[in-house]
């Protein structure tokens, strides 16, 4: 028996709602939040795919910091020309990797230290 359906929902703690609603809204260009609730601590977003499962933002702890050992891993078209983009927008970017015929990926990090990443098809 399958018991899980799929992901609903992906949380990561921040230290400030306003300042991680521009971030993942605005800069990486996840758009008007699903659910808004900052009296909750709570601020829900798109994947970018129906079904593929939600972003959300949570107000963390005092005291929180940042796990090194979890990565939110987002889908794009193309993970060169999207590494351009974010570093646009000033965001640090690794360089792209590629495992050919499997995936290219590139790291960076949200402005509270949360490790992020982007994929796409390897060429």
């Amino acid at each position: 028996m399958k018991l899980f359906k799929g992901i609903n929902v992906v949380s990561i703690p921040v230290t400030d709602l306003d300042r991680a609603r521009d971030f993942y809204r605005d800069i990486l260009g996840l758009g008007e939040p699903l659910y808004d609730l900052p009296e909750a601590g709570w601020i829900e977003f798109s994947s970018g795919r129906e079904g593929a499962g939600n972003v959300s933002v949570t107000l963390a702890e005092p005291g929180w910091r940042p796990s090194a050992g979890t990565t939110l891993v987002l889908d794009v078209e193309d993970c060169h020309a999207a590494v351009e983009e974010l570093r646009r927008r000033a965001v640090a970017c690794d360089d792209p990797q590629v495992f050919p015929g499997y995936v290219t990926f590139a790291g960076f990090t949200d402005p509270f230290g949360n490790r992020l990443q982007m994929c796409s098809p390897a060429a």
